[in-house]
This record gives C-alpha cells, structure tokens and sequence, in this order.
C-alpha cells in the first residue's frame, strides 16, 4: 500500500502578522507621505507662477484689490470715451472707490439695484462691440471673434460683462436720481447761446443759428446740471464714508491727481463718469 506524504502546514505566530501589518501600515504611511510632498510641491510651484493679489484701498469695509485695478485699467481702454492717454492708476483707482460708494448707496436704498435684465445687457455690450474700432477688422458679433479680440487686452467676455452690469446698473442710478425732473429753460438756452457759443466764431454770422444747435445746447446745460449735482452728492458720501488706500504709492498718486482736472469721460450714457 503506497504511502501517503503529509505535507505540514505552519500558521504564522500571533507575532508574525502583527510585524506584517506594521510593515505594510508604514509602507502606506511612506506612499500618502511622498503623494502628499508632491502635492504640496505642485502648490508652491503654482503659487511661484501666479503672483498673490492683495488689497489696496477699503472703502466703508469693502475691499478693492490689485486685481481690481487691473482689471479697471483694461476695461477703460473699451470705453467710449475721449482721451486714454493720461488714465493713470491713481485715476483709476479713484473710479473704483468712486464706484463702490455709489454701489453700496444702490443697494442700501434697493438690495435688487445692481440686478440689470440680461437683454438690456446683450443690447448695450452689442452697442460696445460696434464702437471698438479693432472690431471693424475682426469679427466682434461672433462670440468667438469678440473673445478673441478681448484675449488681445488680457480681458474675457465673463469679466467684462460682469463689469458692464455693474457699470449699466451705476449709469441708471444716476440717470434716475440727477437726470430726471431736471429742466433746462429757453431762456438759459439763449444765454449760453450768446455768451458761450457764438464767441467762438470769428464772426458772429458764421454761427449756426439758435434753432439748428438748441437742442444740442440743452444737452450740455442738462449735463452741466447733472455733474454739479451728482458731484455734490460723492462728495457728502465721500465725507460720511471712509475710504482708505493702503497702497503708499497709489495713495500718494492720487492725493497729487485729486489736485488736478480729472480728464474728460463722456460716454454716450449721458456723461455720467462712472
């Protein structure tokens, strides 16, 4: 009769598979270890790459930062306005505190003020489209041509249309409040007709007559209006507010701009300079 061999089974000790676990607890240790030095290695490369934003300036505990700036430096080049040549960051930066004072004034008296219906949106950015003078050479009502042409500013269609929300929103403020119920006389009409307008001229018959440019004439007296009065009313937010540059050098810049004419911004929305 064959004879059978019996192989013999051996069970690791109680000791033995505690020191297997141990070694395969601490080889996982050492794996999430390096993942997690990778990780944050990645981070710090990252965060080499993209400079840090900070704050500038606090208007009424509202902070305006870097990257607000920037940003108000590149939209102003689309602005349908006159002069870009003197726009320096000081000023901008004045616009922003400007801004945030009428902003926070919007929604202190209506919490929806700054909402703008999207298609009064699509209509006024379509209207900014047709003024860019780049755009004659590119595409701009394709969506795809006018981010392109936006890309060559450092700009996208998302940031300026939020920016253009809230620009429309500040511009129907001030049209409601300033431009609304306020009248320009006939009489005023004339005055400034003889003693602003025809001087300019050589001779007075060489004037358009007072029927052909009146209604031009009201406009400006109008708007004339609505500066004194809307300059008046930042200036009292202004004095109850608290605006605070913390930027040394913005704040020295624009303590020396304040000083001098701020340059002219007359866009279509009836001059409001927001």
């Amino acid at each position: 009769m064959p004879m059978r061999t019996q192989v013999a089974t051996h069970k690791p000790s109680k000791k033995a598979r505690l020191c297997a676990a141990w070694a395969l607890g601490l080889i996982c240790m050492l794996s999430w270890a390096g993942h997690l030095h990778a990780q944050t290695e990645s981070a710090a490369d990252a965060s080499k790459s993209e400079p840090l934003d900070s704050v500038i300036a606090v208007v009424n505990n509202q902070v305006i930062l870097a990257s607000d700036l920037d940003l108000e430096m590149r939209v102003f080049r689309l602005l349908p306005i006159g002069k870009r040549d003197d726009f320096t960051r000081g000023r901008a930066l004045e616009r922003l505190t400007t801004r945030a004072l009428i902003e926070q004034q919007i929604v202190q008296e209506d919490p929806h003020g700054l909402d703008v219906a999207p298609r009064e949106l699509t209509d006024s950015l379509a209207e900014l489209r047709q003024s860019q003078p780049a755009c004659k050479l590119r595409d701009c009502a394709t969506p795809a041509g006018w981010a392109a042409y936006l890309a060559t500013l450092g700009l996208t269609p998302e940031r300026v249309s939020d920016y253009w929300t809230h620009r429309m929103a500040v511009l129907r403020f001030i049209e409601l409040r300033f431009r609304s119920g306020n009248r320009v006389t006939p009489e005023e009409i004339q005055k400034y007709y003889k003693e602003e307008f025809v001087p300019k001229y050589a001779l007075p018959s060489d004037a358009p007559t007072l029927d052909k440019i009146s209604p031009r004439i009201e406009e400006i007296l109008l708007q004339q209006k609505v500066n004194a009065l809307l300059n008046d009313w930042l200036k009292s937010l202004q004095d109850q507010g608290q605006v605070e540059i913390l930027d040394p050098v913005l704040r020295a810049q624009a303590a020396e701009e304040n000083a001098q004419p701020a340059p002219a911004d007359t866009p279509p929305e009836k001059g409001a300079q927001p």
